[in-house]
């Protein structure tokens, strides 16, 4: 049963006991993402990420990993496009230990001003390698395109010249206006007494002002057809494509759920069985739905042989015409749909799993479904409720699309067919 309390200071805390485990995960879940950021401190939330794990007024970087190896536990973070999370998974017998060093490296980290003149380099080789990523690229590409000139356009690690400009003052300034009491939630899911964790927590995350709650700016999809090349010296040709979604607990988010396992999102979907298994013109083909606070968008990838690429398109585009016009079979329909209650309730049985859903969605929405609750809303699917989707999901007006390899000629044959939809 999941509940909800509050610590002393403010900070809320979400959990879900889980009797027959003996691990427990627990995180610190920070509303601040790249979306947050704006010209210089672009990537600042995902620096700060790395900066908290460099050492504390207790801890250095070294001790900090050999400690959480001692206990056999996992300790890490990540940060996204509207959140940062610092998680720990232990045995229920180490949940003090994994209490103790979160709050440690959230609310002391020394952010020493060596540790941050090395840490540029480490980002910007980070920032280097996505680059040298051409699917990487393609996927920030078609977010950039769907997005522009808005927050989630954002690219989570910054740039070059954000990340080589920060200093120890900006870096303290964003984490002073975002790491307070009313922009944190700590979530835990796992063996373990509610009564020992809110005792824990408040003993190891006492004290602080409230302050506001970060104002979220607002993000939607720009809207319209566009596409873009990028020009890269490499073998296969990247296609990515993008259409509007939902947002996060959205109406007709579940539908797409099912639509996209039908599409892409397996491997009996059509784009898998008809571009590789049939015709072997590509390793990796899907499709996926992303959803943020206030938007969501709905892509298809494929990576292929630049002789292939007007292909492979081309197939892709024919697969999205048979959906307009035919919708799925009942057969999709009900494979699709099994798949997603199966795929749903083999991810809970994990406690880092189950942490991460209670805690994104405590921090982005304001609640949390029960797995009774999430089982009911896939049941309540209909054939109808995908059906009502497809003008919204395949619109080949709004359709955004990127390609990614060495283009020439093959930028013009391509932006020429996704906008006809047609070879």
């Amino acid at each position: 049963m999941v509940f909800r309390d509050k610590l002393e200071n403010g900070i809320r805390v979400i959990g879900e006991p889980m009797e027959h485990y003996r691990s427990v995960s627990m995180g610190v879940w920070i509303d601040a993402g790249s979306v947050c950021e704006s010209g210089a401190d672009a990537g600042a939330s995902h620096f700060i990420e790395h900066m908290l794990f460099k050492g504390t007024e207790r801890r250095t970087a070294a001790q900090i990993a050999a400690e959480m190896d001692a206990i056999g536990g996992n300790l890490n973070a990540f940060t996204a496009k509207e959140c940062t999370c610092f998680y720990a998974k232990v045995l229920d017998e180490h949940l003090p230990r994994a209490a103790d060093m979160l709050s440690d490296l959230v609310r002391n980290s020394k952010f020493d001003e060596a540790d941050i003149e090395r840490e540029k380099g480490v980002v910007c080789e980070e920032i280097l390698m996505t680059e040298d990523s051409p699917e990487d690229v393609a996927h920030e590409t078609l977010c950039s395109l769907l997005y522009e000139n808005t927050p989630l356009a954002n690219p989570i690690l910054g740039t070059q010249e954000s990340v080589r400009a920060f200093t120890r003052e900006t870096l303290m300034d964003y984490m002073g206006r975002h790491y307070m009491p009313n922009n944190i939630v700590i979530s835990c899911a796992g063996h373990f007494e509610r009564q020992r964790l809110m005792d824990e927590l408040n003993r190891r995350f006492s004290g602080g002002g409230l302050g506001e709650r970060s104002a979220r700016k607002v993000s939607a999809l720009t809207g319209g057809h566009r596409f873009r090349a990028v020009e890269k010296d490499i073998e296969q040709v990247h296609l990515c494509l993008g259409f509007p979604g939902f947002a996060l607990d959205e109406d007709g988010q579940y539908a797409l759920f099912v639509l996209n396992n039908a599409l892409g999102g397996s491997m009996s979907s059509r784009l898998f069985q008809s571009i590789r298994e049939a015709r072997g013109l590509a390793y990796s083909v899907y499709s996926y739905p992303s959803s943020y606070t206030q938007t969501g968008y709905f892509a298809l990838y494929a990576g292929t042989g630049e002789s292939t690429a007007e292909q492979v398109t081309s197939l892709i585009l024919e697969e999205l015409e048979k959906l307009r016009r035919k919708g799925l079979s009942e057969e999709e329909f009900t494979r699709s749909k099994e798949q997603l209650k199966g795929s749903y309730m083999l991810g809970q049985e994990s406690t880092s799993a189950r942490n991460n859903a209670i805690g994104k969605m405590e921090l982005l929405r304001g609640k949390v479904y029960s797995e009774e609750e999430i089982m009911r809303r896939i049941e309540g699917i209909t054939m109808e409720d995908v059906q009502a989707i497809l003008p919204k999901v395949l619109d080949a007006n709004e359709m955004c699309a990127s390609a990614v390899g060495r283009m020439g000629s093959l930028s013009d044959k391509l932006e020429r067919m996704l906008q006809t939809g047609k070879a």
